[in-house]
Order: structure tokens, then sequence, then C-alpha cells
């Protein structure tokens, strides 16, 4: 997990910076654990190509952190692709199919509760 600053009322921050130099020293894992509760988890998360998630139980929230590209969901009347970039906020009910496609140095802040 990476440095996690609290204060003694619960609050915390981690550096974007110290997250992506743990994510880049695990060459095995896409994505590094920065903080867990018992409602939430947050990760940074840098995709492989092709990207291979697969639906999951919680919501997501992603905001893009570095690079840039397509975010792909899979809905019932057809697929939907979304142009990302850095500083964009995604939304991902539990369960749907998604991935990100057609991306460049992809780095991705990701919530899940």
């Amino acid at each position: 997990m990476a440095k996690l600053t609290t204060t003694s009322s619960g609050c915390a921050h981690a550096s974007y910076d110290t997250a992506a130099e743990n994510l880049a020293q695990n060459t095995e894992e896409f994505s590094h654990e920065i903080f867990r509760n018992p409602a939430m988890q947050v990760k940074l998360y840098a995709p492989p190509n092709p990207d291979p998630q697969k639906p999951h139980e919680q919501d997501e929230i992603y905001i893009v952190a570095q690079g840039s590209g397509e975010f792909l969901v899979e809905e019932k009347e057809g697929d939907k692709i979304i142009p990302i970039k850095v500083g964009d906020f995604i939304f991902v009910p539990a369960r749907l199919p998604h991935r990100f496609i057609n991306f460049s140095n992809l780095k991705v802040w990701v919530f899940f509760f």
C-alpha cells in the first residue's frame, strides 16, 4: 500500500507520485491499492493492453490521472465508446461490462464502493 498520511480525525492523503512509483515497482500487478475501509477501496490502475477487466460486483468511479484513450461500455442497445483524457470522471454501475481501449500511457484512480 502506498504511504498514506492520516489525521486524528480520519482524513487521509496519498500522493499520486508515490502511488505511481509503487505501481511501477511491482511489475506483476496492474494496480496498486492506496486506501481501504469497510465501505470503499481505492487503487491506482495502469491497464495492460488489452485491458482484461471483467465486470465487478461493486460500483466504480474512475478518474483519469495520466494519459488518454477510450472507455468501452457494453450496453444492451450496443457498445458505447467514450473518449477520455486527464481529469475525466467515469462512473460504472456494478456488473456492467467495461474496459479501456485505444489508450496511451494510461493511469486511473479507481474507487470501488
